[in-house]
């Protein structure tokens, strides 16, 4: 090979070749991947292995059409998984837990580079697909290689009141056919009905904690769906980049002290400035008039919360304080009063779901988020607590002997945490499962940040009526 013969143009496209994969290297922080240089080199200079040759037709002519479409859908498979995996990803609003901030149909582009991108634990995936192949219902991701958590330099890090996009923390594990409620809920439900249907279970037992009780009747719950697999289908366990996206608010970072009073949320013992779409549900009792189609039309009320609010004359429907203030105005209401879920002393209706934690929808902690390198007293009284981020998310073993806690096989009285947590709550907060029902996000779950709304598709109407306009490419706002 002469250096002197080798054309401008192609001496040009290496150096900018060469460069970016240099920076990209740089960006990831793994400089083994600079031994991939020599092949940009021989793509663009030496050209010693024939890389294009598979597509060239026999005696070299001109490459089928097939093949040349073959090449084409390649390049954009590669390219759309890089995109994906670094830069940007497509998500769809399915539900309505941020009404009236994000509506159910909102496409979005998520910016990865916003927290920063992170390396994916499963590489080897197919584009576009989160974790199953529609209609094949099957894996869209190999088990392995599996690579370690690690997150690249992005342009900020989460903040308060940031609306984010996240791994599901408790999809960890799938029961196929029922996904909904998830797979600890489904457990955890189970077993409590069993043993109400033979208390003989637990009383034949001898626990020492609340903490050695739940693992107990979890595991009743276990053993019904192990054994009833027409029903649940199989158990199936996904890494934490394969777990269902889901989008909330971020309303607690790690360090804070979170508290919800009567449904107004309290940072470090301050009130917090809430969003203006932030929605509650609202008992509505008329005077005997009957809601019509145009009412709901001109609040905004969904098809789905109408059908779930009554036929009335007492509703149950969702709204923000301004719609509240305009309802009241109206000549046929009687009375307009916000819901407020309060402790019922059973200990139940939330996470960490313990008698030792007597909180509500609407009345919720105080409740100190975790914070990577800070250390927290462990006991039998709060470990339900923390046993998901000790044993799911960080990694350890976790028991309970003689009403004693082992980690990892050692006496435990404490815990460093490993990692940043944060709470997430959506805005339709009385129509939204969020972190009040299954806890802490941890840092290695967040995904990225919703930048636009790029399509909006109304479910409740039918083309050409269910596009909504006015929300294409509209910028997500963070409060």
């Amino acid at each position: 090979m002469n250096f002197k013969d080798i054309s401008l143009a192609r001496k040009i496209k290496f150096a900018l070749a060469a460069l970016v994969y240099l920076l990209v290297v740089i960006w990831i922080g793994n400089y083994w991947l600079l031994a991939g240089l020599a092949i940009v080199f021989d793509i663009y200079i030496s050209r010693f292995i024939p890389w294009g040759s598979w597509k060239k037709g026999k005696d070299g002519k001109k490459p089928s059409a097939l093949v040349e479409w073959i090449d084409a859908l390649v390049f954009a498979l590669v390219a759309v998984y890089m995109i994906n995996l670094f830069l940007f990803q497509n998500y769809k609003i399915p539900t309505s837990s941020l009404e009236k901030t994000m509506l159910v149909g909102d496409h979005l582009f998520v910016s990865k580079v916003s927290y920063g991108p992170r390396m994916p634990n499963t590489p080897i995936a197919f584009p576009l697909v989160q974790n199953t192949f529609p209609i094949l219902n099957t894996k869209s991701y190999t088990e392995w290689p599996k690579w370690d958590y690690k997150r690249l330099k992005g342009f900020g890090k989460v903040e308060r009141d940031d609306i984010v996009v996240f791994n599901f923390p408790t999809g960890d594990t799938v029961a196929f056919n029922r996904t909904n409620p998830d797979y600890y809920v489904s457990i955890r439900e189970l077993g409590y009905n069993q043993v109400a249907q033979n208390p003989e279970l637990l009383r034949s037992q001898q626990f020492n904690s609340e903490y050695q009780q739940r693992m107990f009747i979890n595991e009743l719950g276990r053993t019904i769906i192990a054994n009833n697999k027409a029903s649940f289908g199989e158990v199936l366990y996904r890494p934490v980049d394969r777990r269902d996206n889901y989008v909330k608010r971020c309303v607690a970072l790690p360090g804070d002290l979170f508290e919800i009073r009567d449904n107004q949320i309290y940072i470090n013992g301050e009130a917090v400035e809430n969003p203006e779409t932030l929605q509650h549900n609202y008992h509505l009792i008329t005077d005997g008039t009957r809601l019509n189609q145009r009412f709901f039309e001109r609040l905004g009320i969904s098809e789905d919360d109408r059908l779930e609010g009554g036929n009335g004359p007492h509703y149950l429907l969702p709204m923000t304080e301004t719609m509240a203030e305009e309802v009241r105005q109206y000549p046929f209401v009687q009375s307009l009063e916000q819901d407020i879920a309060r402790p019922n002393n059973s200990g139940m209706q939330v996470f960490p779901y313990s008698r030792n934690f007597n909180w509500s929808r609407d009345n919720y902690g105080p409740l100190k988020m975790p914070a990577r390198g800070e250390t927290v007293a462990l006991n039998t009284d709060n470990l339900l607590l923390y046993e998901r981020i000790i044993t799911a998310y960080e990694g350890h073993t976790l028991e309970v002997k003689d009403n004693q806690i082992y980690i990892d096989g050692q006496v435990a009285d404490s815990y460093t945490f490993e990692m940043d947590y944060y709470f997430m709550l959506g805005d339709n907060r009385h129509k939204s499962a969020d972190s009040r029902y299954w806890g802490f996000v941890p840092e290695d779950h967040i995904v990225g940040r919703p930048l636009l709304v790029w399509l909006s598709l109304n479910k409740d109407k039918s083309f050409p009526g269910n596009i909504r306009w006015n929300r294409f490419f509209k910028w997500v706002k963070n409060d």
